[in-house]
Order: C-alpha cells, then structure tokens, then sequence
C-alpha cells in the first residue's frame, strides 16, 4: 500500500425528512444564496422544503445551472455574489449543480485574476465561500469530496479541479427525494457511481490494498444489486437509500487511498462530452468497456477479480466474459454502450484523440494510454 494521508470533513445528514436540519448548519445572520438547475426541486417538492428553512436566513436564488455546468453560467454566479455580499451558498441538486457551486465559491474568492485559471492552468485555490448541499441525485458523489468539473461552452474544454477549501460543510441526503426521478437518470446515476469505483479498482498495481479492495466490490454489489431493482421499484425507500449511500462512497476518497488510479475513462469521457454533449454516464458506458478490452493484459488480475467477486464469473475466458458482464449491466441500466447508440462513429476517435494529442496528455495509472491508444478504444465502441 502507498503511503497516504486522509481526510473529509464533510458532514452528512442522512435519512428521510433531513433537509429541515440545515437550519442549524448555517451560522445565524448568514447571506445565503441558493443554487439549483432546471427547476425539477420546484416539482418534486424540495424547493418548498428549503425555502421554508431559509425563512429564517435573508436569501437568494440562481438557478439554471446546467448539466455539465457552464463556466459562463457559474460566473453570472460569482457576480450576484459579489453584488449581494452572500457569504454562504446551498447547492440543491444532483452532482452538476455541486460541482458548479464548488467553482463559483471559488471563483467568488479569487482575486483579480480570471477564474477559469482555477481549470486551465491549475491555479491555486487559497480560499472559497462556505456552502452546502442537497443532494437530489445518486450518482457523482460530489456531495462528500472537493472535485468538480466545469465545462467551458466557448471553446469546448471541459476541465476537473478540486481543493481541500471546496468540501461542502454539510451535505443532506434524504432518499425519498430521488423517487421522482426518471428511469434515464436512475440509469445514469448507477453507471457513474459504479464507473468511479472501477476508476480506483480496475486498476494494475504490486501494491497490496486488501481493505480498499473488499470495500470497492461491496459498493459495486450494491449498485448491480439495487440498481436494476430501482428501475422497477422507484419508490422504495431501502433501495434508494441503498444507491444513495453507495453513490457517495464510490467518490468520498476512501476507496483511493493508498492505491493506484485510473481515470482514463473520465478523460476520454468528458472530451465527448464536450464535442458532442452526451450526458457523462453515457461516455463512461461507450468507453469503460474499450478500456477494459485494449488495456485487458494490463489489467487481467483485476478484471479477473471483480468477475469473481463482483458478477460470479470464473473459469475459462473469464477475462472477456467480465468485460460482457460489465457492457451488459450498463444496457440492463438503460444506458447504451456504443457510439452508434447516440448517431456518432469513427469521426469520434479522430476527434478526441486529436484534442488529448494537442494537450500532450497521456493517460492511465501506468502513464501508457496515448492518444493512438485512444483513438483504438473509441474505434472498438463505434
């Protein structure tokens, strides 16, 4: 095992009716701005819970935060900010409305300089505006980590950063407010979760991580367990708060520690994003499995494991048969898994392959996936 260091300060409020418990964590005579996306919490009944525990607080609204959230719409933000003196800020919402807010009380506190160098040119955050969050959505768990990724609608760059001053506070997670989800978001919520699990699993490494191993495969059981049974059951409390607690774990940082790490497929994933605008669990399903198969010498003894441990494949051409597992567990979910499922094609893997070509990036936890490497996976998921 690496040597590591580890620590989330993120509180948790966990359980049916939580959100009026956000009262008394924000500091009295705050000025809360409260941040959201397309209006869903306005019919799903979790915009009336948070306004009447903000009755006590003076506050603001923005919402119209995007998936994959715009660096353009995120500093319409940070300006209300400044022209309202907010010092606290809500998010409410699923991981795109987290992340977002992560920038902008960055951003809020960054000086004269432009914001965006926070992604481009990976400034240093010294300080961020407090927030919070209501988590609407199983899926990213940016409700207990410090990462966030913004997307640049301009140039089409879309770009990760984090900092130990973007952890939420507090984060509410009350399972009865995903049962209005429909079954595309259910579907995506458990593909994203499961994929940053594979992200810190999946990976090849001498390090011995026995703990962070046997805790990975248990949260990916639950999300092949739960995750078909919530398309069918919506409703069911034991379910959601399964996937719920789940989601949060597969990205809080525990499951990372003292391993190696992947992230090709996030990578690979958000450049389609950007091109093309489909929805992040839908580039993670095309490309995981792409990865699996031209990294599959690489990676065998994990494969081979999480076939075993995960899906109850063993013996021969166990290897390939994991890969098919894990391809039909996202289609099982709703979610497809080729590029041809959303009208694109090879015109994909020039693309992007070109685009990490001119970053020089090359990717992976052993430093090997190039963009010609890449452009072979996008090839094979057409």
């Amino acid at each position: 095992m690496k040597n590591f260091e580890f620590a989330n300060p993120v509180k948790i409020i966990f359980g049916k009716g939580s959100i009026k418990k956000i009262a008394d964590e924000i500091s009295a005579g705050s000025k809360v701005l409260m941040t959201y996306g397309g209006g869903s919490i306005k019919r799903n009944g979790v915009y009336d819970q948070t306004v009447e525990v903000l009755k006590g607080f003076e506050f603001y609204e923005f919402g119209g935060i995007e998936p994959n959230p715009h660096y353009e719409t995120c500093m319409k933000a940070v300006k209300l900010i400044k022209e309202k003196g907010i010092d606290f800020v809500l998010a409410v919402g699923g991981g795109s409305v987290i992340d977002a807010t992560k920038f902008i009380v960055a951003a809020a506190c960054y000086g004269d300089g432009d914001p965006w160098e926070i992604l481009s040119e990976e400034a240093a955050v010294k300080k961020a505006l407090p927030f919070g969050s209501i988590l609407t959505i199983s899926a990213t768990g940016s409700e207990m980590n410090a990462g966030a990724v913004i997307t640049r609608a301009e140039t089409k760059d879309k770009l990760a950063f984090g900092s130990p001053f973007t952890y939420p506070k507090f984060s509410v997670l009350d399972p009865t407010v995903t049962y209005s989800l429909p079954p595309k978001q259910i579907g995506n919520g458990v593909v994203d979760a499961f994929v940053h699990v594979i992200e810190q699993y999946l990976t090849y490494s001498e390090e011995d991580t026995l703990m962070q191993d046997f805790f990975s495969e248990s949260i990916l059981k639950v999300l092949v367990l739960e995750g078909p049974k919530a398309l069918e059951k919506p409703t069911d409390y034991d379910i959601r708060a399964n996937l719920m607690w789940a989601s949060t774990w597969a990205l809080n940082g525990w499951i990372a520690c003292g391993a190696a790490e992947d992230w090709a497929t996030h990578m690979i994933g958000h450049e389609i994003t950007a091109f093309y605008g489909l929805d992040h669990a839908q580039t993670l399903a095309i490309v995981l499995p792409g990865v699996m198969t031209v990294l599959k010498e690489q990676k065998s003894k994990k494969i081979a494991r999480l076939g075993k441990e995960v899906f109850g494949i063993e013996g021969l051409h166990a290897v390939e048969r994991t890969i098919q597992a894990v391809e039909d567990f996202f289609e099982k979910m709703g979610v497809k898994t080729h590029l041809s499922g959303y009208g694109l094609g090879a015109e994909v893997a020039d693309k992007v392959s070109n685009r990490l070509k001119e970053r020089g990036w090359i990717l992976g936890e052993c430093n090997n996936i190039t963009p010609e490497i890449v452009k072979e996976i996008l090839l094979l998921r057409v």
